[in-house]
Order: C-alpha cells, then structure tokens, then sequence
C-alpha cells in the first residue's frame, strides 16, 4: 500500500492565507510516500511546508508559480501504475474531458492528475483515470468563486487505487471514494 496525496492551486497568499486548520491536522509527516501537486503554490515557503510532510515531492508549473524550474508536464511510476502530472492551464478548453484524455495518451499514462479549474472531478475514462484534486486551500479561480477546498488521497496496492476526496463543506470535511483495477493487458510501464 502506497499514499499518495494529490493536491493543488493553492494560490498563497494571493487568494488564500493557509490550508484550512481542517486539512492541516489531517495532512501529518511520515503517513504519506508521495505528494504530487498541479501547482499554483506561488511561493517558496508552500513548497518548504510540503516538503515536510513528504520529501518525495512532485509539481508541475502552473501559471502564477514563482519556481521556474517546476516542469510543465511530468510522469512518474509508483507500484503498477503510471501517473501524468500537468497543472491544467495548457489544455484547451480547461477541464474538458477529451482534451484531458488526448494528454492522458500522449503521456502513455495510467492515471493523469490535472488541476486549474479549481473543482474536484475524477473520471473513470477509457483505460485509465483522470483526477483534479481541486484547490486545497478553496481558492477563487477564473471560472468560479464558489470553491469548496479540497485534496486527494490516493491508495496504491498492486493493480488497484482507491481515490479518497477529502472536501470541506460547510465546515465539515466530507470524504467520498472512487475505485479503479488496471487489468494486467493495460500499459504497466
């Protein structure tokens, strides 16, 4: 079993001060093997904070990232399955679920974490999963004002992830699953 917390656009301190006090006595050092982010930390200290929760850290380059050298798309393998990281804003229109399948592809992954929209969706698409954890800290995007925060915890065991949503409603953090099995005639790589 492998936890992986998948997060992003977080937009500090420009649109929000801090992760809800919520999600923050949740999120505790040495429960979680990987972070993956979509980006829009903005600044160096949210990266810092990330990394004490988890130094495999991984982040794509979103729009108002201060870091540079955070990539624009990334791939990773953790047990059987592929993952594709990109922060959103480059694909066209955003969040739309064949643009997203059409990079799920090009990256040859398994499960493809995107983000910009701010909403949590996770879609079970062709043979793979597409997830965007939403905003961790609820910020305001773009295309709404109304966010709930939100984040994903993923389980990996073997051929099979449970995605956990964690999403702060009303004060109260609610938790919904998704399971997903990779049949073995599926890219392993």
């Amino acid at each position: 079993m492998v936890l992986v917390l998948a997060l992003g656009d977080l937009h500090i301190p420009h649109r929000a001060a801090d992760l809800p006090a919520k999600f923050k006595s949740m999120l505790v050092p040495g429960k979680i093997q990987h972070i993956i982010c979509t980006g829009n930390l903005c600044i160096k200290e949210v990266h810092d904070y990330l990394k004490t929760l988890c130094p495999d850290l991984h982040i794509a380059r979103g729009e108002y990232d201060e870091e540079t050298r955070y990539p624009e798309t990334k791939t990773l393998t953790i047990g059987q399955f592929k993952l594709g990281l990109c922060h959103g804003h480059q694909v066209i229109p955003w969040g739309d679920l064949d643009s997203l399948a059409m990079l799920q592809r090009q990256l040859d992954v398994d499960i493809l974490v995107t983000g910009h929209t701010h909403q949590f969706t996770a879609y079970k698409h062709e043979a793979g999963v597409v997830i965007n954890p939403g905003s961790a800290t609820g910020a305001y995007s773009s295309i709404t004002y109304d966010v709930n925060p939100s984040f994903v915890l993923m389980d990996i065991d073997a051929l099979r992830v449970v995605v956990y949503v964690y999403e702060l409603i009303d004060g109260e953090v609610k938790v919904d699953k998704i399971d997903f099995k990779k049949t073995t005639t599926q890219n392993a790589n």
